[in-house]
């Protein structure tokens, strides 16, 4: 009796032991495993900076029809929002007056040139009687400048028949310049005249646009003195500039700088650069607000972080969180030069083959383990996708198969227990 109490006594006091000091195994079966984060590796790059500035669309040339001779508009040659060409008849104004002009003018030629054929005949006679002695010098004189004034008088009549037929060849108005045209300002029937303030209609071409931004000129004097410190002209950076609209989207054609006003409006302190871009599609109009993309400076070695593994600590520095090479989370504070696409541009803080957290980052903190996987790039993400319905369904079948297999050798053996028993 006393020995069955003693190994009773001894049990509890084992088991009291292994409570208060649980084995090894157990303290590390019982430790949290590694979070699992997603990681981008990060490589060294050259990136060219660039600066978003404010900018107006321009069109390559602009022209204003107008008339210039007065009368009634009695016809419109041209359709509204249609391509013109140089030369294209566009209005006719009443031509009557004008035609009655040319033939007055005509009649005055006419009558210029019989005038001189008579005085020159007047001319050459007296010349004849003057070497026979039968006329004097003086009626020769008469003769000859009566002879030059209406040759004189002729030129005189051509040049206003000259005038007159250019006036009746402007009552058809025609495009001085190809482009597009938009509506009409001026409804058939209407009196116009001669050089008029109001316009008929405004040509536009677009084919070929300008775009005029501004730039402070805080940036047009870090840009030149930088250029200085480094020794280096401002026309050796790339001068391909890309457009963002106004709906967001990026204009698909790239532009060229053609040049920089060398003067800073005193009211606004800006400076106006001019840009140029292809527009086939006609998709920039004039007046259109646009952000023009600039090549500014070439940043060398630098990183680009996923704006996603970027965030900002209380005093608003950028921070990342990165797995270092014992697979443990550390916090780093960045120096950032701007932003591509959906990158940072980083120099300083991160290096090349650092491992950047950009999934998972609401499960982690600093000095956390954690199990690093890299991302995919979208090719390799899109053929994994591909390819998860067939891994389903092998992984449905091994389930079944060994959840079966499981509960079978269950069964057997919550069977077998009671025979033991």
């Amino acid at each position: 009796m006393l020995t069955s109490k003693f190994k009773i006594v001894a049990l509890a006091s084992l088991l009291a032991i292994r409570l208060v000091f649980p084995p090894a195994d157990a303290v590390a079966q019982d430790a949290p495993p590694p979070t699992p984060v997603t990681v981008v590796t990060l490589e060294a790059k050259d990136v060219t900076l660039t600066s978003e500035l404010p900018g107006r669309v321009v069109a390559l040339g602009v022209a204003e029809v107008r008339p210039q001779v007065s009368g009634i508009l009695v016809e419109r040659l041209f359709q509204e929002g249609a391509e013109v060409t140089e030369g294209d008849p566009m209005y006719r104004i009443d031509p009557a007056i004008y035609a009655a002009q040319v033939q007055r003018a005509e009649a005055s030629v006419a009558q210029a040139k019989a005038a001189v054929t008579a005085t020159d005949k007047e001319a050459a006679r007296m010349t004849e009687l003057v070497r026979r002695n039968v006329a004097s010098e003086q009626a020769l004189d008469d003769a000859v400048a009566a002879r030059d004034a209406a040759q004189a008088a002729l030129l005189v009549a051509e040049a206003q028949l000259r005038a007159d037929e250019i006036n009746l060849e402007h009552t058809t108005i025609t495009a001085p310049l190809s482009g597009q045209v938009g509506r009409a300002l001026t409804t058939q029937g209407a009196l116009v005249t001669a050089q008029q303030a109001d316009p008929l209609a405004v040509i536009r071409q677009i084919d070929r646009v300008y775009v005029d931004v501004t730039a402070s000129a805080a940036e047009v004097v870090r840009r030149r003195r930088d250029a200085m410190k480094e020794g280096r002209d401002l026309g050796d950076l790339d001068p391909t500039v890309t457009l963002t609209l106004a709906d967001g989207s990026t204009y698909e054609h790239t532009g060229t700088l053609l040049a920089a006003e060398a003067h800073v409006d005193a009211q606004t302190g800006v400076s106006v650069l001019r840009l140029e871009f292809p527009n086939p599609d006609q998709l920039l109009l004039p007046g259109m607000y646009v952000k023009a993309h600039m090549p500014v400076d070439k940043a060398m070695g630098v990183v680009l972080v996923p704006q996603e593994g970027v965030s900002r600590d209380r005093r608003g520095q950028p921070t990342a969180l990165v797995a270092n090479a014992e697979n443990v989370v550390e916090a780093r504070v960045l120096t950032t030069l701007g932003t591509q696409g959906n990158t940072w541009i980083v120099n300083d803080g991160l290096a090349p083959g650092d491992k950047v957290i950009v999934g998972g980052l609401q499960k982690i903190a600093e000095g956390s383990p954690v199990a690093p996987e890299e991302r995919a790039k979208p090719e390799a993400a899109s053929a994994e996708g591909a390819a998860a319905g067939t891994g389903d369904a092998t992984e449905g079948a091994k389930e079944g198969a060994t959840e079966g297999a499981t509960e079978g050798t269950a069964e057997g053996t919550d069977g077998a227990a009671p025979a033991a028993e």
